[in-house]
């Protein structure tokens, strides 16, 4: 099944790769296992404990497939692990890594061409060597996004990123945004986050809500107009704060003047992507109310702890796969 002809397209799925490990160097990745034969994988002072990723669809390329099959998936993008953005680390090992798990994941991909497709680890600390990166990942490698997380040393809307949106718009790909807990190899977070994997659960949405809102009052959207991102989870919380943060245009005078027209607001919104891996279906009414369905796409979390076992339509009326293929340029 081509992604011309899926039904079923994932652009949300992550993969953990044999081959990068070491790569980053003092910081790993690692995976190992415990005395009692629980596995730990390590990135840098961070070790997550009892997630089996050897032998599961996160490593295992066969494994994958046969539980797309299962979970009625036609076509899956895949991309770094959010435990692996490494964002913070010196530039050296952060290149390293990510030219290494590039190759790599090109590889894998290689060997499905018609059920897996693969999107660009950046090292964003360093944006001259991100844009490089980007260029030969689409153009030598051929794939088919750029990938990075909320968090970074600099802001999304940090005048230095310019260079960096242009590059991803003169390369005709989409940018994916995705979460990662704080303090693997960045500042810490709240310490309330530890307890309950709210860092997960709460951390995440608060960090996909400011992408959004850092994208739209930063200017970002309005100074690239073809720049096409994909914000995950349904981008946080931003429907539910949709009122709040249009009040603040109004109200504030640091708000941008272009957000201040009639309509200009909604407008920037929803020119943004964001995927319907929400586990809530009055959320994903109140997206669908405020940006409509031709930005919407599917995605899952695939082998995570919080994705689907089998396929679950989503209950707005949206041609996902035909909205997969037009931000993928397919």
């Amino acid at each position: 099944m081509t992604l011309k002809a899926a039904t079923v397209v994932d652009i949300h799925a992550h993969a953990v790769l044999e081959g990068t490990f070491g790569t980053a160097g003092s910081f790993g990745p690692e995976l190992y296992a415990e005395a009692d034969g629980t596995p730990v994988f390590r990135i840098g002072g961070y070790h997550l404990r009892g997630v089996r990723y050897r032998g599961s669809a996160f490593m295992d390329p066969a494994v994958r497939i046969a539980a797309m099959d299962r979970s009625s998936i036609d076509w899956q993008l895949l991309s770094p692990n959010p435990l692996t953005y490494f964002h913070y680390i010196p530039p050296a090992e952060a290149i390293s890594f990510c030219r290494r798990h590039n190759d790599v994941l090109a590889k894998v991909v290689a060997d499905f061409p018609d059920r897996l497709g693969a999107a660009v680890a950046l090292p964003m600390q360093d944006i001259p060597a991100a844009i490089a990166e980007l260029r030969r990942g689409v153009r030598e490698l051929g794939m088919m996004a750029a990938y990075m997380g909320t968090n970074m040393p600099h802001g999304l809307d940090d005048p230095a990123m310019d260079a960096f949106y242009e590059a991803v718009v003169a390369l005709n790909v989409p940018l994916f945004i995705h979460p990662a807990p704080d303090g693997i190899d960045g500042p810490p977070g709240s310490p309330a986050l530890k307890k309950y994997e709210l860092d997960i659960m709460a951390g995440f949405t608060a960090q996909e809500t400011v992408a959004v809102a850092t994208l739209l009052f930063g200017g970002v959207l309005h100074r690239h107009p073809e720049l096409d991102i994909c914000i995950s989870h349904g981008g946080g919380a931003v429907a539910l704060l949709w009122g709040r943060l249009h009040h603040a245009v109004q109200k504030r005078t640091w708000a941008p003047d272009h957000l201040k027209r009639d309509g200009a607001f909604a407008e920037q919104l929803g020119r943004i992507w964001y995927d319907v891996h929400m586990h809530d279906d009055r959320a994903l009414d109140l997206l669908v109310e405020r940006v409509g369905t031709e930005r919407l796409v599917y995605g899952t979390n695939f082998a995570g702890w919080d994705a689907p076992e089998t396929f679950v339509a989503p209950i707005c009326d949206a041609p996902l796969a035909d909205n997969a293929r037009r931000l993928l340029r397919a």
